[in-house]
Formats: structure tokens, C-alpha cells, sequence
């Protein structure tokens, strides 16, 4: 059951010139959110885009406009949300997701050229493969016309973007651009804060260049991409540098009722993140280096083969078919100084390892009258190797820990199965079964970390979580209205969580010193999670051009932290709020003026494993006009949380709670062809 937010656009609308597969016709029988040029164009950020939809969002409530990089993992459905991210985000069937941290950079991807994305919720079994625990979000890179968008804003903000393409002969060449920069805001405001407290501020470029060719029958993609970016992290002497670079090809043939289509694809990632972390002192006053993390390059590559069939007549009905194998491989290592003392660092860490993940599938769907039928079944197997950590005295280089981590590998099999009735005058009920799994990350297994007073320690003996679920939905589709409703259960096993296990001031193995107000925690495969929920999502279009629309996401997750974590059993995860809700209205005021507003709702969260930590319920607005001055421009006027509400995004064992950004006005022009 696919559902379009706002716009209508059925899957056969995908038109495909460049070298890959139309999404399968088994999808419309999952529970898929597609969002169009009509939503994209009115974000700046493509992980902004995805939070119009209720219960997606990236770690915390703060988006990439501000976040660390090490929190730009996405999550779905508001199960457990994390850092690295449990939701697998590809572009054209390339992986998004960094090779060493899984948290995905989204300034390497300007909205300006996408040309569509599908949100599929629940485990992504079947083509998807390792990652997609809890869903997974494809985009589809722009292959025609093009736009250039450039705007300024309060704090510094300006930003240009653009995409556009060009015919040389028989091949296409689409290229893509991204310049912004920000002076940003200060996270701890009013009495709390202290001359430590600095903005953050960010400066961000990325640029693209892909060439689709024709092949005989067969079309030849090939893509590259570099981004950049340097932020501050809000306190003095911290900050953050992200970059890399992509290289892919592939080549496809669509499938006909006579003959197989068929996709073969490689790619190559290459990424490098720097972070230099701090103690800052009780009266904020202060700070004091705490580490330096100067590099961590990081590669990831990856193959994935596909063949897909159509056969008209079976049983009465259409069927489809895909068999393949992919197989992705990530090798990584953090480069740090630590352990400041007198001035100056004295230890060094070299930490990190490599780990792969192969699988073979098969998909099929039948559709037969009202009936769509569709499943799958993979066999995945994971390997960990070569795992290491070495610490050195920098004075006389004597290691003060060297570790080398045993390998660990296995097996997983996940599968799903989904029935959809289209049962007349457009309602249509769907039912659906799944399982996923998401290997540690590098990031995970051997990256300890500090965020301001609290510590964090890898373990390198994580396992993959896996997910298991069970869903129902009904749908409406009518001419000026839609009505969507999913009940879902999801479990997950082995989840990866941080655990804490003990309180500063202290000084603990291998973590160190932890100081006044600090934790410790470490990542462990702590129990299980289970979530109940309910998605409801409406469009209705009014006389005088009105559109309104709203959807809420309700999910109660709780931990069973079982023998491994009985503390946090009948706790919620942290970062997962029960309540998730959105409203807004579209008005074509005339030919050249539209206005738009959105509200959204949160319940609390919380900002640690013990909820102990509480980041209150927050309603925001953001407002929006645009003017038309012809078919190929338009100007525009956004105000971002329009009542300038305080928006908790964290909070330090002591109580001090930092806030997302303030109201920022902004103002652009829009040129399309």
C-alpha cells in the first residue's frame, strides 16, 4: 500500500532512463510512504523532508543543520531510534550509510536533486538486505529538467543548491551542487549558560556528477560524489569535520512480458571523520581537551546483481519475480589522543577492524483481480575480523592496552510476506509479516566516544540485532481525499544499546576518569525492545484551493533488558517518544501566491537508557509562502518554529538541557526549467 504524501503518483509513473529497476510491483503491497518533488522542493535538507512524516527522525530532535555526524542516523516508527541509525538509506541502490559509523551525511545529497524517495516501513527483507531493520528509504536521483535554489537566513545562513542536466548525443550528464554555511546557535541558553557554550556553526559542500548511456537494450549509469563539512558541537574547543567521496556504476535492462530485466551494480565509498570532544567545568565557564579524535578514514564497497522476471496468465494473474546476491565490505580504524594532562595529551588510540555481510534472495508477487500477493526470503552471513585496539604512553610509546578482538561471524535468514484486497470504491486492506537484522557497526564494535562529561565504551563482542513484526492497515483513495491506517508489532533481539554501568567522579577500566555529573556506559546487546503502534495519516482538498493534511504515530516501545540489563527492563528506549503527530494546511491563494503551515507534535522522550534524563512534550510551527513571478521562478518566505518555542534536545547528568534552534526567517529564489 503505497501512500503519498501529499501528492498522487502511481508507481507506473516512475519513468526510468537511468541504469536501474522500477521499484518492484510486490512494494504496493507493504506499508510504503513516497514523497514527491511537491514535498522535496520545500526542504532544504533531506533528513527535514523525511520528518514530515510522523516517527522519522534522525537521533535526536536536532536536525542535520546542527547535529554531530555521529547522531545523523535515521530510524523509523520511533521503535528505538539511534546514532548509527537502523534504517538502510540507499540512492539508486547505493548505500547512504557511512562504512564506519552507519549514521549517514545528508549534506552529501541536496533535495534539489532528488527526484522521488519511498519510505518502506518495517524490516526490509528481500532485495534490501543488512541494515534495514526497521525500514528502509530509496531515493531516486533527478533525470530531468533542473533547479537552482539560493537563499539566505537569520545567523549567518545562506545556501545554493542546484541540479540540473544536460544531452551530450545519445548520453545524459546530470550534475549536482551544494554550498552552505551557517553561524549557528548557541544549544545551552539563559541562566545555564556559560561563556563554554560557542554556536554551531556550519559550513557544508558537497558536489555529483552521474552519466547514463545506452547499452544495446541495457542502460550504463555511472556516478560520482564528494561532500564536505566542518561544524561546531556548542562548546569551546569542539568540533567536527565530516568528507568523502562515492564512485558507482551500473548497468540495467527493464524486464518485459517477454524477456528478463536485469541490474548489475558496484560501488565504492570512501569516508574520513574527525571530533575533538571536552570536559567542560560545572560553571560553564571552562573547558578542557578531553580528546581528539584527528582522523578516521573508513572504506566501504560493494556489488549486488539482480534478475527480474514478469509472467502474465498465472494463476489467472500477473506475477513478478527477482532473484539476487550483494554483498558489502567496510574496513575502518579511529585515530585518537587522549587522556589530557598537564597541558598536553598523553595516549594515543589506534582502534578499529573490518566487517562484511553477503546474502542471496529470492522476491515474487502475484496480482490477481483485487488480490496482490508478495514475498521474499534471504540468507545473509556476517563476518567481523581483524578487530584491534592499541593504546600508547605518548611520552615513551609503550602500549598501555593492546587487544586484538577474536573474529565472529554467522548466519541470518529473515524473510517477509504481505497480502493487500482492494475490496472497492478505492479501500483497500493489506497485511504484512517480516524479519530484518542490522550488524554492528565499525563505530559500534571499536570507537569509544564523549559527548561533554559522559563516556562511552565500543564492545567488540556485539552480535546483529534482528527484528521480527507483524502489521494490518486499511487504506482510502478518493478523488479529493485519502485516509491511511497501520497496526504494528515489532521485537527486537539483541538490540544494541548504551548501557550504563557506572557514575563519575571515578575512574574505571580502560574507560578512564569519568568526571562530577558524568556516566559511563558501553554498547551491549541488552535484551530485547517491543513496540506496539498505530500510523494514521488523512489528505482532504477543500473548495478555494485548500489542501489539509495530518498524520500520528503512537508507539510503545519498552526494553526486557533480561540478565543483561535488568535495570532497564519496563523502560522505554531512549530518543523514543510515544506520541508523534503532524498537521498543516496548503493554500493556493492564486495563480502566483501559496501559502502553507505545519504544525507538529511530540511527546517527551527521554536522553539516556535509565529515563532519568526527561526531554518535555514540544509543539512547533513553521509557516511558508511562495510567489510565482513566472513558470521558471518563484521567490519564497519560510519561518521555522514560527513561535520561537524552546525545543529540548538534550540533557547532562546534571540538568543542564540543550535546546534546538531558535525561530530562523528565511528567504530564497527558485529557478526551474
Amino acid at each position: 500500500m503505497i501512500e503519498f504524501q501529499p501528492q498522487t503518483t502511481s508507481v507506473d509513473d516512475v519513468i526510468v532512463t537511468a541504469a536501474r529497476l522500477p521499484p518492484a510491483a510486490g512494494e504496493a503491497a507493504f506499508s510504503v510512504i513516497r514523497l514527491g518533488e511537491e514535498t522535496l522542493s520545500t526542504s532544504t535538507r533531506l533528513d527535514e523532508a523525511l520528518a514530515t512524516v510522523p516517527a522519522v527522525s534522525l537521533f535526536r530532535r536536532t536536525s542535520s543543520l546542527a547535529a554531530n555526524p555521529t547522531t545523523q542516523g535515521i530510524s523509523l516508527r520511533a521503535i528505538a531510534p539511534s546514532g548509527a541509525g537502523r534504517t538502510l538509506v540507499t540512492l539508486d541502490g547505493v548505500p547512504l550509510n557511512d562504512p564506519f559509523g552507519g549514521w549517514v551525511i545528508w549534506s552529501q545529497l541536496p533535495t534539489e536533486s532528488i527526484e522521488s524517495l519511498d519510505i518502506v516501513r518495517g524490516a526490509g527483507a528481500g532485495p534490501y538486505g543488512a541494515g534495514a531493520l526497521t525500514g528502509v528509504i530509496q531515493v531516486r536521483e533527478r533525470e530531468r529538467g533542473g533547479v537552482l535554489d539560493a537563499s539566505i537566513a537569520e545567523r549567518g545562513g545562506a545556501r545554493l543548491a542546484g541540479s540540473g542536466g544536460v544531452d551530450a548525443g545519445s548520453a545524459r550528464l546530470t550534475g549536482s551542487v551544494l554550498y552552505e554555511t551557517s553561524d549557528g546557535y548557541v544549544p545551552v541558553r539563559g541562566a545555564a549558560a556559560g561563556a563554554a557554550d560557542t554556536p554551531l556553526d556550519l559550513e557544508a559542500k558537497s558536489a555529483s556528477l552521474r552519466a547514463d548511456l545506452p547499452l544495446g537494450e541495457a542502460a550504463l549509469s555511472l556516478r560520482a560524489g564528494a561532500y564536505e563539512e566542518d561544524r561546531g558541537s556548542g562548546l569551546a574547543g569542539a568540533r567536527s569535520t565530516a568528507s568523502g567521496h562515492v564512485l558507482s556504476a551500473a548497468v540495467a535492462r527493464q524486464a518485459t512480458t517477454e524477456q528478463a530485466g536485469w541490474r548489475l551494480q558496484a560501488w565504492r565509498r570512501e569516508s574520513d571523520f574527525a571530533n575533538t570532544s571536552v570536559a567542560v567545568a560545572a560553571d560553564r565557564v571552562t573547558t578542557t581537551p578531553a580528546n581528539d579524535q584527528y582522523e578516521t578514514p573508513a572504506t566501504g564497497w560493494g556489488v549486488n546483481a539482480a534478475l527480474r522476471g514478469r509472467r502474465e496468465g498465472l494463476l489467472g494473474g500477473r506475477a513478478e519475480w527477482e532473484i539476487g546476491a550483494d554483498a558489502r565490505f567496510s574496513e575502518g580504524e579511529t585515530h585518537e589522543r587522549f587522556r589530557y594532562m598537564v597541558g598536553d595529551y598523553t595516549r594515543d588510540r589506534i582502534a578499529g577492524g573490518e566487517t562484511s555481510v553477503a546474502g542471496v534472495y529470492g522476491e515474487g508477487s502475484l496480482e490477481n483481480g483485487p488480490w496482490l500477493v508478495a514475498g521474499g526470503l534471504r540468507l545473509d552471513g556476517w563476518k567481523n575480523e581483524n578487530g584491534r585496539r592499541l593504546e600508547r604512553d605518548r611520552a615513551t610509546g609503550a602500549p598501555t592496552l593492546d587487544e586484538a578482538d577474536p573474529e565472529r561471524s554467522g548466519e541470518v535468514v529473515s524473510a517477509r510476506l504481505a497480502a493487500r484486497r482492494m475490496i472497492g470504491g478505492g479501500l483497500a486492506a493489506r497485511a504484512a509479516a517480516y524479519s530484518g537484522f542490522r550488524p554492528a557497526t565499525l563505530n559500534e564494535l571499536h570507537r569509544p566516544f564523549r559527548v561533554g562529561n559522559d563516556l562511552t565504551e565500543a564492545n567488540a563482542g556485539l552480535v546483529p540485532e534482528t527484528l521480527q513484526g507483524v502489521e494490518a492497515g486499511l487504506a482510502f483513495e478518493g478523488p479529493i481525499s485519502a485516509l491511511t491506517a497501520t497496526l504494528f508489532w515489532n521485537r527486537i533481539e539483541d538490540a544494541i544499546v548504551n548501557v550504563t554501568i557506572g557514575e563519575g567522579p571515578g575512574t574505571f577500566p580502560r574507560a578512564g576518569f569519568v568526571p562530577a555529573g558524568g556516566v559511563l556506559r558501553q554498547r551491549q546487546n541488552a535484551g530485547t525492545i517491543e513496540a506496539t503502534g498505530v500510523e494514521i495519516s488523512a489528505r482532504q482538498t477543500l473548495r478555494g484551493g485548500l489542501d489539509l493534511i495530518g498524520a500520528v504515530s503512537i508507539t510503545d516501545a519498552r526494553v526486557d533488558g533480561g540478565s543483561v540489563a535488568p535495570q532497564l527492563t519496563g523502560l522505554r528506549p531512549a530518543q523514543a517518544p510515544i506520541w508523534s503527530a503532524s498537521a498543516g494546511i496548503d493554500w493556493r491563494a492564486s495563480d502566483r501566491l501559496s501559502l502553507a503551515a505545519r504544525a507538529r507534535y511530540e511527546s517527551k522522550r527521554f536522553d539516556d537508557d535509565l529515563n532519568s534524563r526527561v526531554l518535555g512534550a514540544v509543539v512547533t510551527a513553521d509557516v511558508r509562502a511562495d510567489w510565482r513571478v513566472n513558470d521558471t521562478s518563484s521567490l519564497w518566505l519560510v519561518a521555522d518554529d514560527l513561535f520561537d518555542v524552546e525545543v529540548e534536545v538534550s540533557e547532562t547528568g546534571t540538568g543542564v538541557e540543550g535546546l534546538g534552534p531558535p525561530r530562523i526567517l528565511s528567504a530564497g529564489v527558485r529557478l526551474i526549467y
